[in-house]
């Protein structure tokens, strides 16, 4: 076997490829660097093959972060920036510790940057730390705490004067081994099953479910998946919190075969949005056309959610799958917001006025408004 038939170890390809990119300020095509790269100028294997390792490297190293930028169109050209890959030096200003600035030009990379703090943003660093080892999630106080020590070997972070940090943690306990199967079946497209307690159910139903990623938001790790557990209402994209989950397990694919794909569309970062009261719960997503009056006041941040509505711009378009929540919400306008359809929500709005009136009805005169919405008039 010739030195150029025997297998190279994948690792090594990228630190080739890293190398050849870095030593150039310009950007480099695919045969100068199948001139650097031993793999990629290989003559037993033909070119198309060559370039398609190329491109499997350059994927799977951008995926790791790296920012290799392709330059140009048909024989595009390929640069990676050491700005953009290196680390700036870290160092502190002023004076921390009794200590002068740090030098930062030591090890001799005199293109790269320093990155400087004062002493108060070196506190905030550490307060920040402090608030995240507070919110009481094991995997995240564990990234924290790695991520301190990596810090600490070129800024005093741990001598930083940090203020007092109060947070109310979640009652909620989440079990890491949870969140680790989580993780596994998510890379490697695994249905998982598990059991979880919704927010209206005293009892947990059962689900079987495509994990398409995990979040975390507001203090909980959140699971966004498709429930395959075939209920009316209930198939289709969801939100699960981790910490409601209970006998999680991943279900066997056969000969390690992929159960399900993630559609190409599908973005997390997209779908882990804030979401209100009315978007949240396990019944069937409804449309809800709601009118308000004005475009001032406190109709006007509410004119910015929900889709808008042709040919009506004091309207708005919700997606609902809690009538009563949007129901509620609505009602706090006192009445300068109102449902037009489907009829069940505006039937379900007039029947909460009718109520709330009945609360008040022994405080009325015969002179007093007859109803929510002209009392605002």
């Amino acid at each position: 076997m010739t030195p150029t038939q025997r297998a190279v170890p994948v690792v090594q390809r990228w630190v080739d490829l890293l190398a050849a990119l870095l030593k150039r300020h310009g950007s480099v095509d695919f045969d100068m660097l199948s001139r650097e790269v031993p793999e990629y100028g290989d003559p037993v294997r033909d070119v198309t093959t060559r370039k398609r390792m190329f491109e499997r490297d350059k994927d799977a190293l951008r995926a790791f972060g790296v920012p290799i930028e392709t330059i140009g169109g048909d024989e595009p050209g390929y640069r990676l920036r050491k700005d953009n890959f290196y680390l700036p030096y870290l160092a502190v200003t002023g004076d921390a510790q009794g200590q002068g600035p740090k030098q930062v030009d030591r090890y001799g990379y005199r293109s790269l940057r320093a990155l400087a703090f004062e002493p108060d943003e070196l506190a905030a660093v550490s307060d920040a730390a402090a608030r995240v080892r507070l919110l009481g999630d094991p995997v995240l106080a564990a990234h924290t705490e790695a991520a301190m020590r990596k810090l600490a070997f070129d800024l005093p972070v741990d001598s930083a004067p940090a203020g007092e940090v109060y947070l109310v943690a979640s009652r909620a306990h989440l079990d890491p081994a949870i969140l680790e199967t989580l993780s596994e079946a998510l890379f490697g497209r695994r249905v998982v099953r598990f059991d979880y307690r919704g927010m209206a159910h005293a009892e947990p139903s059962h689900r079987e479910v495509e994990p398409w990623g995990l979040f975390f938001m507001n203090g909980n790790w959140y699971l966004a998946g498709r429930d395959r557990a075939g209920k009316k209402g209930r198939e289709g994209l969801r939100n699960f919190r981790v910490n409601r989950m209970s006998g999680v397990k991943t279900v066997d694919a056969r000969k390690g075969a992929r159960a399900f794909s993630i559609p190409s569309d599908f973005r997390l970062r997209e779908h882990a949005r804030p979401r209100r009261a009315w978007e949240l719960g396990e019944g069937e997503m409804e449309y809800v056309t709601v009118a308000f009056r004005a475009a001032t006041g406190v109709t006007r941040p509410a004119l910015e959610l929900g889709e808008p509505v042709d040919g009506a711009p004091l309207s708005r378009r919700f997606q609902v799958r809690r009538v009563d929540a949007i129901v509620r919400w609505l009602l706090a306008f006192a009445g300068d917001a109102r449902p037009l359809d489907p009829p069940a929500v505006v039937l379900e709005f007039e029947a909460q006025i009718a109520l709330t009136l009945a609360v008040y009805a022994g405080a009325q005169t015969s002179d007093e408004p007859r109803n929510l919405e002209e009392g605002v008039r």
